[in-house]
């Protein structure tokens, strides 16, 4: 038992396959970035939130390029995260930290796209969320203040989220003094825009639901669902918690296109069922792919 749990617990390399391909999408993410950055927002003097926003100040009250101060800055937090967090994921930031920095390096002296604030705020958000989004979903950060924020959470009663929104408030609110107050409110449209796109590129544009029935037709309503949409359904046990009956729920993943059909067989084979739809992040495994619909 003990050599199982050891076994479980020991760290497993990733295949040589696994690591080129997180490589790969980290570099093409941290690209996206740079282009964000130099093509679009920073020439209009835009800025994003964390590190990045400071950078960016920096360099434009010293003359030094944005990409000195995105590896400097981020240098400190990567030697922390690599202690803390984890060495594949230290990696992986250093990786995409370091291209990021080459990138924008590269791209400072390119003529912009377009010197229209509000284009340059909207398609540099995008382009910045989707670059930021592939790198957390391959592992890593381009960004020391998430790093700060996680491990200010484990000695703090604010969450994560709430850490990184008081940073970036300060940061963002910056720049109203350096570039006008114009142009921080555009800064303030990007970062929304990008965390957007952050949170699409990481979830997936399908949009994954789980989904928990519980009715007395439990057999009736999954023989259905994967009769009819073709996906495979999993029966769990449950205990009625007033009246201490005992319950089946079945349970499902589901994409969001195939929620309206969903409700439609629940609500042909017991009106009364008691259905509840959540979003998540992630499937993998299991028989989440799903067969033809009938």
């Amino acid at each position: 038992m003990e050599e199982t749990l050891k076994q479980h617990a020991t760290h497993k390399k990733l295949t040589l396959g696994k690591l080129l391909k997180r490589a790969l999408f980290i570099l093409i993410g941290s690209g996206l970035v740079s282009v964000g950055l130099e093509i679009f927002l920073v020439p209009n003097h835009i800025i994003d939130g964390g590190i990045v926003g400071i950078s960016i100040i920096l360099s434009h009250l010293t003359g030094w390029t944005l990409g000195l101060f995105l590896f400097l800055l981020n240098l400190p937090f990567l030697i922390v995260g690599y202690k803390q967090i984890g060495k594949t994921f230290a990696i992986s930031t250093l990786l995409g930290v370091t291209a990021m920095s080459i990138g924008t390096t590269m791209l400072h002296d390119v003529r912009p796209l377009t010197e229209d604030p509000l284009l340059a705020t909207v398609f540099g958000g995008i382009i910045l969320g989707i670059g930021v989004g592939l790198v957390i979903r391959y592992g890593g950060s381009l960004d020391g203040t998430e790093i700060v924020a996680i491990l200010f959470n484990k000695k703090t009663p604010f969450s994560v989220g709430e850490i990184v929104m008081f940073f970036n408030v300060f940061i963002l609110g910056s720049a109203g003094f350096v570039f006008g107050w114009d142009r921080a409110m555009y800064s303030l449209m990007a970062y929304y825009i990008a965390f957007k796109m952050i949170d699409l590129t990481i979830e997936g544009f399908e949009g994954s639901k789980s989904v928990w029935i519980i009715s007395d037709n439990y057999k009736e309503i999954g023989d259905a669902i994967v009769a009819r949409l073709g996906r495979g359904v999993t029966y769990l046990r449950g205990e009625g918690g007033y009246t201490g009956d005992d319950k089946k729920v079945v349970f499902c993943i589901i994409t969001r296109l195939e929620e309206a059909k969903l409700k439609l067989i629940v609500e042909e084979v017991d009106p009364g069922a008691f259905l509840a739809v959540g979003n998540i992040h992630d499937v993998r495994g299991g028989q989440f792919k799903k067969r033809d619909i009938h």
